[in-house]
């Protein structure tokens, strides 16, 4: 992408409300903020709420919390294009008045009856220009009660090409496209044409979006020349596919970028592992927010498809987990201990549960379940019978109480609980199982924890002591 730029950058991110933010639209959001930011330029937010069946509110809302979590605050906006109808139609009759669209009074059975007979005889299905002004040309006579659509009048001859910044020179011949509808019969402007409106109207200098607008680029390149508008740089990113190979899609995570949130991933994670499908910058794998936007100067955007890795997210999630201060790791899990019904207060410091249980941790959402190993009400009965039947048998219940009596009075430090349970191990010459196992059980209600000394000393002295007497 180049940075020989005589105006300002002006990005934008115009996504339709008709659902969540997606993991495709919330990559395109952050390439466009962060080419704004490396080159200190503009970045805007644009809402294309046209399509009124489908738009709703939530869906707006949905879009505003994902860039929020994710930290792309945007420059400008948000703008909404159910708000400059006025506009486009200001604009769609001028292009009237000057020849540059027509009306065209085509049903659409009338146009797909042009498209099957172009097909039958080996042509390109396209509308066959009927109602397209021509000099010398005669019209058809208007049907009565019959409202038009507004065609653009594009161009016939020639070429329109662009230097994609992602796939290199692109160039689709005029004649391979028809005249497109730029508003419908009920007066209401169709998509292509408020993009390039607004795009005109907003100063968009750069336009980085996925590549299933490829087809419309050239439509739009057209329409703007026509309006004495120079078109912008256009980039256009593969898609991100599947860990199979296929489009992404609900089942291989395709879901709103605040699950990932409620599924407790970080957004520094997430902007990190987002901007590298699709983009890379040597073999960096895991880069700051603020790297990110001091490399982020367009160049390396990948030609091929992305593919969603779920492990490497996990890798990458787990990375900025450990990054994070005590404190704030602290504050990031605790509402979701106390959503479970844990309950901190009075119990073992959280920041110092968190330091034990982080480092094997992928994700806030398992550091609070790990974490209610301390923070639930213990009730004994609920431990499964078959650990209780497995592990609490008569001589380890006898061993458990042996230890009870030996830490009665020792220092309660992982290192004093664990010289503990050598000497008494060495006393029966048993192996650390026959203890340990015994002992998670008893006091935790399962077989598998981190080490064990280190959740005793957590749980606290009095803790351990009333569930060993209590077997």
């Amino acid at each position: 992408m180049s940075t020989d730029i005589s105006s300002p950058v002006r990005t934008r991110f115009a996504p339709s409300p008709t659902g969540f933010l997606h993991l495709g639209g919330a990559r395109t959001a952050l390439f466009s903020w962060a080419f704004a930011r490396h080159l200190g330029g503009t970045f805007i937010l644009r809402v294309e709420d046209t399509d009124v069946q489908r738009s709703t509110p939530e869906a707006v809302q949905a879009i505003l919390d994902g860039m929020a979590w994710l930290g792309l605050t945007h420059d400008e906006g948000p703008f909404y294009q159910m708000q400059h109808m006025d506009r486009y139609r200001e604009v769609v009759g001028q292009m009237l008045a000057s020849g540059q669209a027509y009306h065209c009074y085509s049903t659409p059975e009338e146009v797909e009856a042009m498209r099957e007979l172009a097909r039958a005889e080996g042509r390109k299905p396209r509308y066959d220009g009927t109602w397209r002004p021509e000099p010398g040309k005669t019209l058809p006579a208007v049907p009565a009660g019959r409202d038009p659509v507004v065609r653009f009048r594009n161009p016939q001859d020639g070429e329109v090409s662009w230097n994609d910044l992602v796939k290199g020179p692109i160039a689709i011949a005029n004649a391979e496209l028809d005249d497109l509808i730029i508003a419908r019969a009920d007066g209401t402007p169709t998509y292509n044409f408020c993009v390039v409106v607004d795009d005109w109207d907003m100063r968009i200098t750069h336009v980085i979006r996925g590549d299933d607008h490829v087809n419309n680029t050239p439509r739009q390149i057209n329409i703007l020349r026509a309006l004495g508008a120079e078109p912008p740089i256009y980039g256009h990113v593969p898609m991100i596919l599947g860990p199979d190979g296929d489009k992404l899609s609900k089942r291989h995570g395709a879901v709103s970028v605040m699950q990932y949130d409620e599924q407790g991933y970080l957004p520094e994670a997430m902007v990190n592992y987002l901007a590298r499908l699709g983009w890379s910058h040597g073999d960096d794998e895991l880069f700051t927010r603020e790297q990110l936007v001091s490399w982020f100067d367009g160049a390396h955007l990948s030609r091929s498809a992305a593919q969603w890795d779920p492990k490497k997210l996990n890798w990458v999630n787990a990375h900025y987990l450990r990054q994070l201060p005590a404190d704030e790791l602290a504050a990031r899990v605790a509402p979701r201990i106390v959503a479970r019904g844990g309950v901190i207060e009075g119990n073992a410091p959280l920041a110092d549960v968190l330091a034990l249980l982080a480092p094997r941790a992928e994700t806030l959402e398992q550091l609070a379940d790990e974490a209610m190993l301390f923070y639930r009400p213990f009730d004994p009965s609920a431990t499964p019978p078959e650990l209780v039947e497995q592990h609490l048998t008569p001589e380890a219940r006898a061993l458990l109480r042996e230890f009870a009596a030996d830490t009665a009075e020792i220092d309660w430090t992982p290192e004093a609980l664990s010289a503990a349970m050598k000497t008494l191990l060495a006393r029966h010459g048993l192996k650390m199982p026959k203890l340990g196992i015994p002992l998670r059980v008893a006091v935790t209600g399962q077989a598998q924890t981190p080490a064990v000394d280190a959740v005793l000393a957590l749980l606290g002295k009095n803790i351990v002591q009333k569930r060993l007497h209590n077997i």
